[in-house]
């Protein structure tokens, strides 16, 4: 290595740093004030228009088939992975189902019980008698009341 950089100084660096110290001294004598200049300036790069409109495609009659392989493979992917989280998805929606039929339940439950006590308030026997003296239900004398009588058991009804 120290070999290498002996050899560099010797061919490269006295001729560059003779090239360098003129640079100075001549930007020195022309303007003062002027900047130093960019690294890489002196490289240009070119740009080349080119203009493919003229060129034609080349049709790949394999292209078509491997296309619709892929669309294929990707339609049978999906397919599988819908049958595959489709029970789970029944599961959640029948859950759902199950929790607002309870939900239900409990209301028509909690309503059950309201019309429950509302009716044993109509059929209590006290508003059933103030409801006979509103509307002028008397009972029947003892010897008024008629009973009857069953037929005999084994007795049926005949044409």
């Amino acid at each position: 290595m120290a070999t290498l950089a002996n050899i560099f100084d010797r061919l490269m660096a006295t001729r560059g740093f003779d090239e360098a110290a003129s640079r100075v001294r001549t930007e020195e004598r022309e303007e003062p004030f002027a900047l130093r200049r960019f690294p890489n300036d002196d490289v240009f790069f070119f740009a080349k228009k080119i203009d493919n409109s003229r060129v034609v495609r080349e049709s790949d009659p394999a292209a078509g088939r491997i296309c619709w392989r892929m669309i294929g493979s990707s339609v049978a992917a999906v397919v599988l992975v819908i049958a595959i989280l489709l029970p789970s998805v029944y599961g959640h929606i029948a859950g759902y189902k199950i929790e607002a039929l309870r939900q239900e339940r409990q209301r028509l439950e909690v309503e059950r019980a309201a019309l429950e006590l509302e009716e044993s308030k109509m059929v209590s026997p006290a508003r059933l008698e103030e409801l006979a003296r509103q509307q002028f239900f008397i009972d029947p004398a003892p010897q008024r009341v008629v009973y009857l009588e069953g037929k005999p058991e084994g007795t049926l009804a005949r044409r």
